[in-house]
């Protein structure tokens, strides 16, 4: 069911800080890297996601409890 499928990626974009770095920098590759794993999304889904504004994931990842949060420990190492 592809709304579970959305739910899934909006859920990583509020607890998976790694995952929100890299969809704040190319949405697409991003939502392509999830795609790989088994989670389809249809071009409509993905068009929506994509004009999600990263800053305000991030303000909202920044409301969620810390102990639901993955955090990314290899953030500034490229």
């Amino acid at each position: 069911m592809s709304q579970v499928n959305v739910e899934r990626v909006i859920g990583l974009l509020a607890t998976d800080e790694s995952f929100r770095r890299r969809f704040a920098e190319d949405a697409r590759a991003a939502l392509a890297s999830v795609a790989v794993r088994g989670i389809d999304l249809t071009a409509g889904e993905l068009e929506a996601l994509v004009a999600l504004n990263p800053r305000l994931l991030v303000r909202f990842a920044k409301g969620i409890d810390p102990r639901l949060q993955k955090c990314d420990l290899k953030r500034g190492l490229h």
